[in-house]
């Protein structure tokens, strides 16, 4: 299994922020706390803004788990609810996410509007999620490979702090083998260049093999999209982790998954 590093309980004043109004439910799904996120990295250059009370603007770029497929409304998806939720735990930093998605992409699609993004503007962090319809349309793993590569490298380069958002879990997956392979392909790529991952993956999956029929409630009526309830789990657990990178002091441990 990859190494992760999971984060302790947030100190009381942030957790009560994170957790404000009733948790994700939906038919016997409820929000679990299970932030994994890989690599040890710390968001300095974030961090320090924090720190400091500056405007935050995070350029959320993907397919349609950012775009926010399965969601009831604009203000359910993962992006609107992270903004919600740092601006919180943040609440000396007003937090602006910009939403980049666009359902269907492959890596190639989102790499060249990423490009595009970066050179019109700053951001002060890029979340990518990246993987899932490249390893549900079969592409070819190398290929993935050189792109998750370059698409780190286009954000290094514009001098901009990046974590990346893996593939979802799915019950239903034709070939899980190959799955796993771009969801390690991530993983390994990201260690390497040491930038952070959302491992939605293992944390999906963690919340299947908790309960595998309440699971069902985490997902859309297609059985592959997120539903409200998984997009606001998702993204708890997201702001746990940001949280976390941004305040280095805050201890964690490192777990074998």
């Amino acid at each position: 299994m990859r190494a992760a590093m999971r984060f302790l309980a947030l100190p009381a004043v942030i957790a009560a922020t994170l957790s404000v109004g009733a948790p994700a439910q939906a038919a016997g799904f409820s929000c679990r706390e299970t932030p994994i996120v890989q690599s040890r990295a710390v968001l300095a250059p974030l961090a320090d803004k924090v720190a400091q009370g500056r405007p935050l603007t995070i350029l959320a770029i993907g397919s349609s788990s950012t775009e926010g497929i399965g969601a009831s409304a604009k203000d359910k998806t993962y992006p609107a609810r992270l903004q919600a939720l740092l601006g919180k735990a943040w609440s000396k930093a007003p937090v602006e996410i910009v939403n980049a998605g666009i359902g269907g992409e492959t890596a190639p699609q989102t790499l060249a509007r990423l490009e595009t993004a970066l050179a019109g503007r700053h951001y002060d962090l890029v979340i990518w999620q990246v993987g899932t319809n490249d390893a549900v349309k079969g592409g070819d793993l190398e290929a993935f490979r050189g792109m998750v590569r370059e698409g780190i490298r286009l954000v290094k380069q514009a001098n901009t702090p990046l974590a990346i958002l893996d593939p979802q879990f799915f019950p239903t997956v034709r070939d899980s083998d190959n799955y796993k392979r771009f969801v390690a392909v991530v993983g390994d790529v990201a260690r390497r260049e040491a930038v952070p991952v959302f491992s939605r993956y293992e944390t999906m999956r963690e919340w299947h093999d908790s309960d595998a029929e309440a699971f069902k409630a985490a997902l859309w009526t297609d059985g592959f999209h997120m539903s409200d309830a998984g997009y606001d789990c998702l993204a708890r657990d997201m702001a746990n982790a940001l949280v976390g990178m941004t305040a280095p002091s805050r201890p964690v441990v490192a777990s074998a998954r």
